[in-house]
């Protein structure tokens, strides 16, 4: 999967391209927390918004998913994006120490590595739109 995330302001939100691999990773994750048997506010907690808002962010990234696509995501998606990204792994630890990697490449069709470098390629590309000129 290309990691690298190409994103340029659009007034108060982005305008990010993505590939279908990146798009389908993104809604893996948000998917994949949405389901867990957590509280309403602990997804809240988790993701910084609630379950129908994940809901709709996933419809808007969801797709047909075979050519490289532009979204306009607002700081609050961006940041469910990320924290989507960083917490998948945390639903594949066994015995609360062990990550499975297996089961997590298996239940999203992606390794961890993957999550990871697209996680650091989103925030860095919000740092280089908006890093003073």
């Amino acid at each position: 999967m290309r990691t690298r995330i190409s994103l340029t302001r659009d007034g108060d939100a982005y305008r990010v391209r993505l590939t279908w691999p990146q798009a389908d990773a993104m809604v893996g994750a948000l998917t994949l927390l949405a389901e867990q048997h957590f509280s309403d506010a602990a997804v809240a907690l988790q993701l910084g918004m609630d379950r129908d808002e994940v809901a709709t962010l996933v419809d808007k990234l969801a797709g047909d998913h075979r050519t490289t696509r532009e979204y306009v995501l607002d700081p609050r998606e961006l940041h469910a994006v990320h924290a989507a990204l960083t917490a998948a792994a945390t639903m594949f630890l066994v015995g609360s120490t062990y990550f499975s990697a297996e089961n997590f490449h298996v239940k999203l069709s992606f390794h961890r590595e993957n999550f990871d470098a697209l996680a650091l390629s989103l925030v860095q590309a919000v740092s280089d739109a908006t890093a003073p000129q």
